[in-house]
């Protein structure tokens, strides 16, 4: 292995051997850089990562990744993926070489992401996506390293802040739809179940007992391609049961029944998110609230029980998290004055205490 300069182009070429992934010894050269420290620096780090024979580009590697996942994975999971992969990674990694891809070149993609994207959630999970298939390289393929855990994250795993509409705003919102019963009846059971909107456009009758007031969650839909898609619930933990209030049992009942030939396995809300999207822009004009996203009125519903004193443990359930952490680290901002009340009882405590010993 050695470096050299190149006399025509006056740039510094790395000539160096190299294993491949399906174990043949081969020859290959570096070009383009600028100084010959550039060149020893990136051979140093080529030889450093032991065991690194994934030879292939990262464009063909992307395709052994979905290949494999997507028997493992759900349809919607897979697609979402491969927008990321498509729009975000591959136009800049797409003719790399597995190997040869640095830590310095995952800061710099990194860096590209941080000027060109708005949220930071939305960088955080475009990197996510990138650390995965390293992982997955480093677990299956013997790739010495994953560069992307060197390089270290960027992003924010939650938005800084929450759009949600308190009480009064939903009813505001609410009136300005009241014309058309299919909006008025999706977005009570958004507000005051906090389901994903996916979950509820999954809806059957079956899956509501009037009696016990409970809603089960077993299944989630999307309008994937065109197609119509039923798929399992999020995670483990989405599939669940939520206990309504009484008040929407009325509402729910009076929706079926302008329903004709309604049948117990058939959706509730024959419509895609892309209706609710636009009949959410036409309350917002109307009544005046300001604007939020359909997601946002699962926060919404955590808002509330929150300030109705609900722990973590109980939203986490309603909502169907996976974990208590997520729970809390989603909602904590909602909990502004939770230290001071701590204070206060502390201090209401040592007031006590103080108290009991003077009168002794």
């Amino acid at each position: 292995m050695s470096t050299q300069k190149d006399p025509k182009t006056g740039k510094w070429n790395v000539q160096y051997w190299y294993t491949d992934w399906t174990g043949k010894r081969k020859h290959s050269v570096k070009r383009g850089f600028n100084t010959k420290r550039d060149a020893d620096e990136w051979l140093s780090s080529f030889q450093n990562r032991k065991g690194s024979k994934l030879n292939i580009s990262f464009g063909d590697f992307v395709e052994i990744y979905f290949e494999d996942m997507e028997v493992r994975l759900r349809k919607s999971t897979i697609l979402s993926k491969r927008y990321l992969f498509n729009s975000k990674i591959l136009p800049y990694f797409k003719d790399k070489r597995m190997d040869e891809i640095t830590v310095s070149d995952i800061r710099k993609w990194q860096n590209h992401l941080i000027r060109t994207e708005k949220s930071a959630t939305y960088i955080k999970t475009i990197n996510n996506q990138m650390a995965a298939l390293f992982n997955y390289a480093v677990r299956y393929y013997d790739l010495g390293s994953n560069p992307c855990s060197k390089a270290g994250t960027v992003g924010k795993s939650n938005a800084d802040e929450m759009n949600i509409w308190t009480l009064e705003e939903f009813s505001l919102f609410l009136d300005a739809i009241i014309d058309k019963p299919q909006s008025y009846m999706a977005f009570m059971l958004l507000f005051w179940t906090g389901m994903r909107v996916g979950e509820l456009l999954a809806l059957t009758p079956s899956d509501i007992d009037f009696e016990t007031r409970v809603i089960r969650i077993t299944k989630s839909y999307q309008r994937l391609n065109k197609e119509d898609l039923i798929t399992e619930p999020k995670t483990e933990c989405s599939r669940r049961k939520i206990t309504i209030p009484e008040f929407l049992i009325p509402y729910i009942k009076d929706y079926e029944s302008r329903i004709y030939g309604l049948k117990k396995n058939e959706r509730l809300f024959p419509f895609t998110k892309g209706f609710l999207e636009h009949e959410m822009k036409r309350g917002v004009k109307i009544s005046g609230v300001k604007k939020i996203r359909i997601h946002d009125l699962r926060h919404s519903h955590a808002s509330l029980l929150i300030s109705m004193g609900f722990g973590v443990k109980d939203i986490q359930s309603r909502l169907g998290h996976q974990k208590s952490s997520t729970t809390l680290d989603t909602y904590s901002h909602l909990y502004p004055d939770s230290q001071a009340k701590l204070a206060t009882k502390l201090n209401d405590f040592y007031r006590g205490g103080s108290d009991e010993k003077e009168e002794e």
